[in-house]
């Protein structure tokens, strides 16, 4: 079975703030030949493609301040995106390799952690400045999740919203230990706490590896904490699971946070995936 990805991300600084501090990233990672010198035909392309056989997505949400935060988020998913470009076999590996894979997608995220730390390092204003930052890794049918901070991903699965991620926020740590209810930690002081984020004054980084098994007509969502503290997991269910694109999707959602307030910058990637047509 062939399964396609229809994928579109999509970010607004919201109804209240100025700066947008989210970044976001989409990426199709191809194998692909530059034909420097051959004796065919001048007509036949010089540069080859073959097909993808992966594809990266990330969201970041800058913290400390305009500046700082904006500097932070821009800089972690540009090296991100510099990381995979230098480091090809990580995403070429055979599928057995699976270990290796989740060791190699950790690495990225410090090295994303080691640029911003650098560049904190020579502003004394943003000597906190860090971001959050949650990526995606298909290669059909596997999904990997790499995560730090309170930027979310979510799968929906005929019909239900499942959370993939963990806010690593000190409200969800008092989750865990039943000192607070989900409700009671959306209204808490310390929902906006975060204990693990990429820089934010902090040396040490400790991202969450998940992996999931995608299914045809599976919808994943990555998004920033301006969409999820205004609209309801029911309702971002509902959006995902309509007949529209990914492109109508994360227009819809973005819509819906600004409807609520928009006291945030909100960012969306929605991704898609169906049986892909055959052509005989």
């Amino acid at each position: 079975m062939r399964v396609a990805m229809d994928c579109h991300g999509l970010t607004h600084p919201g109804r209240i703030r100025e700066a947008n501090e989210d970044q976001f990233l989409v990426a199709d990672l191809t194998k692909a030949m530059l034909v420097r010198q051959t004796s065919l035909p001048a007509d036949d392309h010089t540069r080859l493609f073959g097909t993808p056989p992966g594809h990266l997505m990330a969201v970041a949400d800058g913290l400390g301040g305009q500046a700082g935060g904006e500097l932070a988020s821009g800089l972690a998913v540009h090296t991100l995106a510099r990381y995979v470009l230098d480091t090809l076999p990580w995403f070429l590996r055979a599928r057995d390799e699976e270990g290796d894979l989740a060791d190699d997608l950790r690495t990225a995220l410090e090295e994303c952690q080691r640029a911003v730390e650098q560049a904190a390092g020579t502003e004394p204003a943003h000597r906190r400045m860090g971001t959050t930052l949650t990526l995606a890794y298909v290669q059909w049918p596997r999904l990997y999740v790499v995560h730090a901070g309170d930027s979310r991903a979510y799968l929906l699965r005929g019909g239900r919203l499942h959370r993939v991620t963990r806010d690593h926020t000190i409200a969800q740590q008092l989750v865990d230990r039943g000192a607070l209810t989900a409700e009671q930690a959306a209204e808490s002081r310390w929902n906006h706490v975060i204990w693990n984020c990429v820089g934010g004054g902090r040396h040490e980084l400790n991202p969450d590896v998940h992996k999931v098994t995608l299914q045809p007509d599976d919808r994943l969502l990555l998004c920033t904490d301006g969409l999820t503290k205004g609209v309801p997991d029911g309702r971002v269910a509902e959006v995902l699971a309509g007949s529209g694109g990914a492109a109508e999707s994360a227009q819809r959602l973005v819509d819906e946070a600004n409807a609520t307030g928009g006291s945030d910058n909100v960012t969306v990637v929605v991704a898609r995936f169906h049986e892909a047509a055959v052509v005989t």
